[in-house]
């Protein structure tokens, strides 16, 4: 009776994520209709690989700071959904504030499991390293930002079991992640468990366990009503960062859920939200003190 239970109990949340999911889909449609674009130029598709979802978008700022930063988004959807298009109001939302904004595809589950979707994201920033002059941006001063999945996704690109070659590594200057999963066992899990090989214990792939010391200050922005992603997993991530003596803050933003802290980021909504303002903060100390 309890292993029934607890299995009507794991579908139902199951549930509940995937309808938050939807909704967030219709959401980001509005937002994206409604956002205007008068801060940017867009060039989308941008192959940075050969497969078909190695695509991204580069929105290039009107109004650059001198330092010419770079922000490579992730966005999230449990490692199975999400696509770059749905992101226009990340790009305009830092465009305006004289940031480049890129944002990338990557290979989704069931189809790809852990590490495809990091293999795809390390081989985006080496193309955007080695083609920057072309791309007319700059990688110099690199910011990492994800969201859920995505906010895994860009610690996992620094701390990872097997290194990557990183070619632009010493450029990351920040990594911001967005109501991320870092700490967490995801057998079973019934959003989680496709997107990871189940045979593989949890402690050998989450970037928690493979944390470094270096000059990269990170950003771990939390939902204060998050019901998907427990505030554990940056709390946790944010003791193993201070303890190997990097630079790590915790930003927590008041009337926000695991979507919603996403959507407050948009201009439509962001002057409501604590959400922009403390990542522009963050960033600013941040690029003054590398």
């Amino acid at each position: 009776m309890q292993i029934l239970q607890n299995l009507q109990r794991l579908t139902t949340q199951a549930k509940l994520r995937y309808q938050e999911f939807r909704l967030y889909d219709a959401a980001s449609y509005m937002l994206n209709h409604l956002t205007p674009r008068q801060s940017f130029e867009l060039n989308q598709d941008i192959a940075y690989g050969t497969k078909a979802r190695q695509l991204l978008d580069i929105y290039r700022t009107k109004h650059p700071l001198p330092q010419r930063p770079v922000i490579v988004f992730v966005h999230g959807g449990a490692w199975q959904h999400g696509d770059k298009k749905d992101y226009v109001f990340i790009g305009e939302a830092f465009t305006r504030e004289g940031y480049d904004v890129v944002v990338l595809n990557y290979h989704l589950a069931p189809q790809h499991i852990f590490p495809s979707y990091i293999d795809d994201l390390t081989l985006a920033l080496n193309y955007l390293d080695q083609h920057q002059q072309e791309l007319h941006i700059s990688t110099e001063q690199l910011i990492l930002m994800g969201h859920s999945a995505g906010a895994f996704n860009v610690m996992s690109a620094i701390y990872h079991p097997t290194p990557y070659t990183l070619e632009c590594r010493s450029k990351i200057k920040v990594v911001i992640g967005i109501a991320g999963p870092y700490h967490f066992d995801y057998k079973g899990d019934p959003i989680a468990q496709d997107a990871f090989d189940q045979n593989i214990p949890y402690h050998e792939v989450m970037p928690y366990y493979f944390v470094d010391h270096n000059p990269i200050r990170h950003c771990l922005v939390v939902a204060e009503n998050d019901q998907v992603v427990k505030k554990s997993n940056s709390d946790d991530l944010d003791q193993q960062l201070r303890q190997c003596g990097n630079y790590s803050q915790i930003v927590m933003i008041p009337k926000t859920g695991h979507i919603t802290v996403l959507g407050s980021l948009s201009s439509l909504f962001s002057w409501h939200f604590q959400t922009k303002q403390s990542i522009l903060k963050f960033l600013d100390e941040a690029l003054k003190a590398s």
